[in-house]
């Protein structure tokens, strides 16, 4: 059975059924393990993989104590007398609801409309397990090669993969070492060809307070002599980025930009030109940070960057009183360049946002999730080729290569663990589909174009070796 053909007839309605379970990251579902979406979308996919095995399939779904479980499959090689491994990698798990979505459409709600599948999940990421074996299907069907291949699907990766050292310690001698990756939790520039990762950002996200009263006070009576906690909080952030540009200011979180990734990242601005910033919901006369747009591209992925992505303390505005607050409490997440290491990052932030608090305030940061970047090795050529080849012959258009602003940890871990693999870091997360926010949708020819691309570069890595 062809591709697109499999697509519409076995993937697409189980992925309208995966987008009804809402499988929260643990991040967001502290009661996950009783609640036990998580473990539904795990039964779905593994089922679903049962039904569609192929010769020699092995399943597995692995659950060590207090974790979230883990999809293993084990597939032999097919045709070649390859003795190497392909990883394969994607995650079940999923953000939270999120607040905008349109009439009519909902985060559990799937819906297909003009070619593009609503609600969330579907693009970020359970698609990647389907698109993953039908792949494989589809190069057995034609009687094409591929190695030896393992998929990996986790089920915390929106929480930052924290349960997944245990798993990879655990099945080290089942994996083997990966002479090929391929990681399908990644996003595309557009969706008219095949968009190859380069690089990830880091991430550093934590809680800063300031407190300056025990209990709030009459502003009439206080302001003037009690500094707010939120002007002291707008102080300590301008220790970190300028508030006119947004620029970080310590060369703690800034790398030197390699010249092949800034070479690519002029490329990509040609391809994509003003999609760069237009694909953003800005509101009406809203401009982005920079003109330049190979800039732009730069910004989101080789350049740190600080956003104020939740607070506490302050009331809603129908609740807010005439009262100079007791506290300010700002969650920050600051984005990192690939190659910035994360922890030592997190300690540099917390000592510049606590040292010498403004009029003796109690300030504290409380650092939670810091995550190291990702940078890919050097092309093999034969991967180059392999990835060009296939998006001309499945697009139309050669491929393109460009980084990430987000981060995997599992390509991090993984590129510690097996320096010598090479990588295929893609994904369908283009412009619009909005992982993360409301509206968020899979584009499906994209992704089946994807699967088509994924099978050549797995036969013609079983070829090459």
């Amino acid at each position: 059975m062809k591709i697109s053909q499999f697509w519409d007839d076995a993937i697409v309605p189980s992925l309208v059924d995966y987008i009804r379970i809402p499988a929260k990251s643990p991040h967001f579902d502290k009661a996950w393990s009783k609640n036990g979406y998580i473990d539904a979308a795990v039964e779905l996919a593994a089922g679903w993989c049962r039904k569609h095995a192929v010769p020699g399939m092995k399943l597995e779904v692995l659950r060590l104590e207090g974790r979230t479980p883990v999809l293993l499959i084990e597939i032999p090689a097919f045709q070649s007398s390859s003795k190497e491994t392909v990883l394969m990698y994607g995650h079940l798990d999923k953000q939270p609801e999120m607040v905008g979505w349109r009439e009519g459409y909902g985060p559990w709600d799937p819906l297909i409309k003009d070619g593009k599948l609503y609600g969330r999940g579907g693009a970020d990421d359970g698609y990647a397990v389907f698109c993953a074996l039908s792949a494989i299907r589809a190069l057995r069907e034609d009687k094409r090669p591929h190695a030896r291949i393992v998929i990996l699907i986790e089920c915390c990766e929106e929480s930052g993969s924290y349960d997944l050292p245990a798993y990879l310690d655990m099945l080290e001698p089942r994996i083997g070492v990966p002479a090929l990756v391929v990681g399908l939790d990644s996003g595309c520039g557009n969706y008219e060809q095949l968009w190859s990762t380069t690089s990830l950002r880091g991430l550093i996200n934590g809680v800063l307070t300031v407190e300056v009263l025990t209990e709030g006070v009459h502003s009439g009576d206080a302001s003037g002599v009690v500094a707010s906690s939120f002007r002291i909080a707008r102080t300590l952030l301008e220790r970190i980025d300028a508030a006119d540009t947004g620029i970080v200011k310590h060369a703690a979180f800034h790398a030197q930009v390699p010249p092949e990734r800034a070479g690519q990242a002029r490329r990509a601005a040609q391809v994509l030109g003003e999609e760069i910033w237009r694909k953003f919901p800005f509101v009406p006369d809203m401009q982005p940070m920079q003109e330049d747009l190979a800039d732009l591209v730069l910004n989101r992925t080789w350049r740190p960057f600080l956003a104020v992505t939740g607070a506490d303390g302050l009331p809603p505005p129908a609740s807010a009183g005439n009262v100079l607050r007791p506290k300010t409490e700002l969650v920050l997440s600051l984005r990192l360049p690939p190659t910035v290491k994360a922890d030592s990052a997190a300690q540099q932030l917390k000592a510049i946002l606590e040292a010498d608090p403004p009029y003796g305030a109690r300030v504290t940061f409380q650092a939670g999730h810091a995550g190291t970047g990702w940078h890919a090795p050097q092309n093999a050529a034969w991967l180059e080729k392999a990835v060009n080849d296939s998006s001309k012959a499945h697009y139309g258009k050669p491929a393109m290569w460009m980084g990430e602003g987000g981060t995997i940890p599992f390509m991090a871990m993984l590129g510690i663990k097996y320096p010598q693999a090479q990588f295929l870091i893609t994904g369908v997360l283009g412009p619009h589909s909005n992982a993360h926010g409301p509206n968020e949708f899979l584009h499906i020819d994209y992704a089946k174009r994807l699967t088509s691309c994924v099978a050549d570069v797995l036969a013609a890595h079983a070829v090459r070796s």
